[in-house]
């Protein structure tokens, strides 16, 4: 795709796929679920011509990133440990680096801020808001009271149990739904029936997505299938309890934070009042400069509002550059 590089990288006990564009300072792509560095190819191809050198690894789990076995493989340790060393290996000739990160991604670049805010010139995350550290409160107990057992993270949790549904759907079929979601409420996901409505229902792609982005997705969960990815959602309790030294800890890196208003995640329960309220996101993130909600649109922003998050990124590092 116009000149992007692929390359492979052992890091941190696994082979990272890594795709990138451009020279000078270095900007981190974090993708998230269920995706791949592929997300990211708008920004990859505008940054780099805008003078950056764009990076977007497949990461742990993903891809044609090496996918471990074990569940206890994809803790927040894990998934930082794997970015450290591959700034080690790729960004040698610079002490800090830029950071985009969306869904799962932004939740891993909330956590390389939190442990290592040395290597962080600046981060733009998408989707994900800081979630504040506290280990008596479990994340997948706290969405299982607010939205029941059909709730698509607690659905996640049961080795093995998502994934035949996931078969039974077919991967293309499930990815289509899932990238073309739009619904703010929560992702619900019954058994013979997910997203709300028959399997045999057909989806109507957003005019973002085309069917060859589709067919680049499906290409590689085929081979791949979904656990690695799911694994994340596995060890979001246990990330509660490993994040335990952090408490009260800030993020203190300057941050620019984007979300849509049809967003899932932004309907979350008191979402919107940690957002924007005194003494939420803004007192765990002092270094907060700005929060923008873009109407109209989901949660797959950085593809849906390619060119205006394209400059978003590109007008907040140039703060930095």
């Amino acid at each position: 795709m116009e000149g992007i590089e692929h390359r492979t990288v052992n890091v941190n006990g696994i082979n990272m796929h890594v795709a990138e564009k451009g020279k000078g300072p270095l900007i981190l792509f974090l993708h998230g679920f269920p995706e791949l560095w592929y997300s990211w190819r708008h920004q990859i191809l505008a940054l780099a011509s805008l003078g950056y050198r764009a990076v977007a690894p497949d990461l742990r789990g993903y891809g044609d990133t090496d996918i471990p076995d074990s569940i206890g493989s994809y803790t927040c340790f894990h998934l930082v440990g794997d970015l450290i060393a591959l700034l080690d290996a790729i960004a040698v000739d610079q002490e800090k680096v830029f950071v985009v990160g969306h869904d799962w991604g932004a939740i891993i670049a909330w956590y390389l801020c939190l442990f290592r805010p040395d290597r962080i010139k600046a981060l733009v995350n998408l989707s994900v808001p800081y979630l504040r550290v506290d280990p008596t409160k479990k994340l997948v107990d706290a969405w299982r009271a607010a939205y029941g057992n059909d709730y698509y993270i607690c659905r996640f949790q049961e080795p093995r149990e998502i994934e035949a549904d996931f078969a039974q759907i077919g991967t293309e079929k499930l990815m289509k739904e899932l990238l073309a979601y739009r619904v703010p409420g929560p992702l619900l996901f019954p058994k013979g029936k997910p997203f709300g409505h028959p399997p045999e229902s057909p989806v109507i792609l957003p005019s973002w997505l085309s069917e060859e982005d589709v067919k680049y997705y499906v290409g590689k969960f085929e081979k791949t299938g979904f656990t690695g990815g799911v694994n994340y959602y596995r060890n979001l309790n246990l990330n509660c309890e490993l994040l335990a030294p952090w408490v009260g800890s800030q993020i203190k890196v300057p941050v620019k934070f984007l979300i849509g208003d049809q967003d899932l995640v932004y309907h979350m329960p008191g979402m919107k009042d940690y957002i924007h309220n005194e003494g939420g996101f803004k007192k765990d993130v002092p270094l907060l400069e700005e929060v923008v909600v873009m109407e109209g649109v989901a949660h797959f922003i950085n593809q849906e509002k390619a060119d205006e998050i394209n400059n978003h990124i590109f007008n907040f590092f140039q703060k930095f550059f």
